[in-house]
């Protein structure tokens, strides 16, 4: 249970604190509801488990800082244009770090995505799953004049992009600038680029720096989420351990409530039998209270003579008397 709350909260993933998890439980969750193969204990367990990691959420900065280069590149982009839903994406390649870029971009509303790749149908599927639009590498500088944000992560060994392209699209933008993240090993785009105006342009390098300090500050606030959680748990287990007593408490009101329907049919004879109202009500309640208190003073007096100290002071303690609370009769 601890370990499943540790899951959700990002606390067991390889990328400290990474939200995705969480949606695949919430997403399995669901889908075994719907087989009908979530009992009350898994489903009070699933619900405890969201509970704890939408707080570690909440009240830690675990997840505020980004720790895969992806995500990295995405929040700076953030950071130079307020409203992403205004402005173009250009992402070169198709591989997973470009998929996991088009993933973010599309979840914040950037406004056009356009997948470059080396041959067309790779870049289509990539596309076609984040309504993007895709073209070959050789149509990357057309697409410069009207992308306001280009990341690129290929497998090539050459530079893809260079300063002549972008000096030229910049013209034609009138120097409007462009938001660059070359992810690459080798890099893909030339570093002369960074020396044009206008043009913002980082590295994996820089990403890998931004991602180290994001990592070591997902570190301390880890702390603070496993306590979150270990209270989560130590929660659960409480409110588990209550539902033990929901059968002994259900029969003890069934039984409690079968001896007031007797005295109160009692009572109502007597009423209908011309009988005294004020003694009537005097004898309902003698009777009731005699009759609750009968089974608990038969099982309390034989538990004394077996030497039983423990139960009664549990006796004492189930039935709220304090030290004082029953009257002593002066020698």
């Amino acid at each position: 249970m601890r370990h499943m709350m540790r899951v959700a909260s990002g606390l067991d993933s390889l990328v400290l604190g990474e939200p995705q998890i969480l949606g695949q439980m919430k997403s399995a969750y669901a889908v075994a509801r719907e087989a009908g193969t979530v009992g009350p204990l898994l489903g009070r367990l699933f619900q405890a488990t969201f509970s704890a990691a939408k707080q570690v959420r909440t009240d830690t900065a675990i997840g505020e800082n980004p720790v895969s280069v992806a995500f990295a590149a995405v929040s700076l982009a953030k950071q130079i244009f307020s409203d992403l839903q205004r402005s173009q994406a250009l992402l070169i390649g198709a591989g997973e770090t470009i998929t996991l870029v088009a993933r973010h971009l599309h979840d914040l509303g950037v406004k056009r995505i356009v997948v470059a790749n080396r041959t067309l149908e790779r870049a289509s599927m990539l596309a076609a799953e984040f309504g993007a639009h895709a073209v070959l590498l050789s149509d990357i500088p057309a697409e410069l004049v009207n992308s306001d944000i280009v990341i690129s992560s290929t497998a090539s060994q050459l530079p893809i992009l260079g300063k002549g392209a972008v000096e030229s699209a910049l013209k034609l933008r009138k120097h409007k600038p462009i938001f660059m993240v070359d992810i690459a090993v080798p890099r893909d785009i030339e570093p002369e680029v960074g020396e044009l105006d206008d043009v913002y342009l980082y590295s994996v390098d820089d990403l890998h720096e931004v991602v180290a300090e994001n990592l070591k500050s997902r570190q301390g606030a880890a702390l603070a989420a496993e306590q979150l959680v270990s209270v989560g748990a130590e929660d659960f287990m409480s409110r588990l351990r209550e539902l033990a007593a929901v059968d002994v408490l259900r029969a003890y009101r069934q039984q409690s409530e079968r001896l007031r329907d007797e005295e109160l049919s009692k009572a109502q004879r007597m009423l209908a039998n011309g009988s005294n109202a004020e003694d009537v009500l005097i004898q309902l309640a003698r009777g009731l209270t005699n009759k609750l208190l009968h089974a608990p003073s038969v099982q309390l007096k034989k538990l004394s003579a077996e030497g039983r100290v423990d139960a009664l002071a549990m006796a004492q303690e189930l039935f709220a008397l304090g030290e004082g609370s029953t009257d002593k009769t002066p020698q």
